[in-house]
């Protein structure tokens, strides 16, 4: 998520320091503070921002770092007529009291010359220490130490968007920390033309829209699109004639960037050829509570016929997930535009997995590809691509398999026999936890 953000707002990974992926603490190199600030107003991963005026080792090397930086850059936030505080946090291990004025007072060498105010300074300095990730091998002196003048910090957007306040939700609503996420993966911007193939209740349209992007999506069941049927609420029956998508984004004052959520088959796209999106981001159907199916006709078999209330007629046929996600990166190659990214999650059997399961496509290239546990042995993956090829016609049937781009041959695909079986330890596991 963040290198996405950088790659959006500017900026980059600081070459100071190499990057330990489980460490709690990176350095940036971002041009200026407004453009840390509106990074910090999007990303859900990342808790505060400081501005880095020293760090080291040990005590002492944090000390000479301090003493090098430019006094001129420090002078701003320490003059007389200021307040300021100074917080220390650890991670993975707690200091008493006693230890972190100890620590505070070492840094009586910087210039402060304001009050301090401990419950509403105007300026906070950090001192922040990394103790490593194992709670059961704990060092005694830290393997990092930094300090730093506190930026900004966000931490509001995923409490004010929270599912259980929503008004328009389904079994499957998507967790609005992983929606935001998403946005975030997908580079979603203002006036960005937004689109998830899978909408549902429209959960992903919701954080593309706070971003200033305008949304759409189509869904195969009719009662979704138009918020009828069997409600998904705990002492609820029925959903209510103002239970939709419409309704959800005006309950988060969004409802300009709606455009429309239509009733389609994402096996048989509706658009007019040509690139059209600057973004696709959704969820795709497994398990139980998901069938996965699309438009059929009576010459195949049925799998079901549903009627909604409004005399609609559906049927549908079975879509094997192995041809979900061949279609999905298809119809990305063709409608995104160069550079729109397509972010999707991906269900993985972990015992079985390896980096080939996961689909190519010859127009896009894979960005990021990011775990997220279910149980012990399932977890889904959040796959982002990037579109860097114009879609030609040969590029209309193909799939990678051992570095080479083949024709794909439906259901022979080598992926179908995984996702089958993937589909079904999922479905269990949903029939065990449901017991």
């Amino acid at each position: 998520e963040i290198t996405s953000l950088l790659s959006l707002y500017g900026g980059q990974f600081s070459s100071e320091q190499e990057i330990r992926v489980n460490s709690p603490f990176w350095i940036l190199s971002i041009p200026s503070e407004d453009m840390a600030r509106g990074l910090m107003k999007r990303t859900v991963c990342a808790k505060s921002i400081f501005e880095l005026w020293g760090h080291g080792r040990s005590a002492g090397e944090l000390y000479g770092s301090l003493k090098s930086y430019p006094v001129d850059k420090m002078l701003p936030y320490l003059q007389s007529d200021s307040t300021y505080k100074v917080h220390i946090h650890t991670f993975n291990k707690t200091l008493t009291q006693a230890q972190k004025i100890k620590k505070i007072d070492a840094l009586e060498f910087l210039p402060f010359k304001g009050k301090v105010n401990l419950k509403n300074p105007e300026h906070i300095f950090w001192i922040l220490e990394d103790y490593g990730m194992d709670p059961n091998n704990v060092p005694e002196e830290p393997f990092q130490l930094y300090f730093g003048r506190w930026v900004h910090g966000q931490r509001e957007l995923i409490e004010s968007y929270s599912v259980k306040k929503r008004h328009f939700i389904g079994n499957t609503s998507m967790d609005a920390c992983l929606s935001f996420i998403m946005a975030n993966h997908g580079r979603v911007k203002p006036n960005d033309l937004v689109y998830d193939p899978f909408v549902g209740t429209g959960g992903l349209l919701i954080s593309s829209a706070h971003f200033g992007a305008y949304v759409c999506g189509t869904d195969i069941d009719y009662n979704t699109i138009h918020g009828l049927g069997k409600a998904s609420r705990k002492n609820q029956k029925w959903r209510g004639p103002d239970e939709n998508i419409r309704a959800n984004l005006r309950q988060y004052g969004l409802e300009k960037y709606y455009l429309d959520a239509l009733v389609s088959d994402s096996s048989r796209p509706i658009w007019r050829r040509g690139m059209l999106f600057d973004a696709i981001i959704t969820d795709p159907p497994y398990g139980i509570r998901e069938a996965t199916r699309r438009t059929g006709s009576q010459k195949e078999t049925v799998k079901s016929a549903e009627r909604s209330t409004e005399n609609h007629i559906s049927v549908s046929s079975s879509y094997h997930l192995s041809d979900i996600f061949f279609d999905l990166l298809k119809f990305a190659a063709e409608y995104l535009v160069m550079g729109g990214r397509l972010v999707y999650w991906l269900p993985i059997y972990r015992p079985e997995y390896t980096e080939e399961i996961i689909p190519r496509h010859p127009c896009l290239k894979l960005i990021s590809n990011c775990e997220q546990m279910l149980s012990s042995h399932t977890s889904r993956r959040l796959i982002t691509m990037e579109k860097v090829k114009e879609f030609k016609d040969q590029d209309q049937n193909s799939y990678l398999l051992d570095g080479q781009y083949l024709p794909y041959r439906g259901h022979n695909s080598f992926r179908e026999k995984y996702f089958s079986g993937v589909t079904k330890r999922i479905a269990k596991e949903e029939k065990d936890n449901q017991k």
